[in-house]
């Protein structure tokens, strides 16, 4: 269980499987897992970058990576840290270094799919609210059951 002295849970990308409708991303940590349902695209480029597969050409998320790379920014961390109505929101925090090593934090509200996609490609943390690990359900037990059903990603 969460504490108030961490006001947030550190989150791992456990499996992402495909849905009719796009992609279920199962996040969480040993206590709990927790499911988003996301876009089909998204979904794929989380389980290439998950599996540090690239395609011929850059998807957004590499793109993306790429420009912050190139103007000295990276991807230091997300938080997921509101969850209403169904609705999952997030925050993308950049670190940018400039030649004199003065650091810039950047914090941007990004979808949590997009947040998450950048995030597994640059190796950053992903954390929870507290108060959205205190809301969402405990989907271990689906997990459990859909690995036991098939494969752990979308086809490429």
């Amino acid at each position: 269980m969460a504490t108030n002295k961490h006001p947030i849970v550190e989150i791992q990308v456990k499996a992402v499987f495909p849905t009719s409708g796009g992609c279920a991303v199962f996040m969480g940590n040993a206590e709990k897992v927790f499911v988003i349902y996301i876009d089909h695209g998204v979904g794929l480029a989380i389980s290439m970058a998950l599996r540090q597969e690239r395609r011929e050409r850059p998807q957004t998320h590499e793109l993306i990576g790429s420009l912050l790379a190139g103007l000295g920014a990276k991807v230091d961390r997300v938080i997921i840290n509101h969850f209403a109505d169904g609705v999952y929101y997030a925050r993308l925090i950049v670190v940018a270094e400039n030649e004199l090593h003065q650091r810039k934090i950047v914090e941007i509200d990004a979808r949590p799919s997009d947040s998450i996609a950048l995030a597994v490609q640059a190796g950053a943390p992903l954390f929870l609210a507290e108060a959205v690990w205190e809301q969402v359900e405990d989907a271990s037990d689906l997990l459990q059951q859909m690995e036991r059903q098939g494969p752990s990603a979308p086809e490429v």
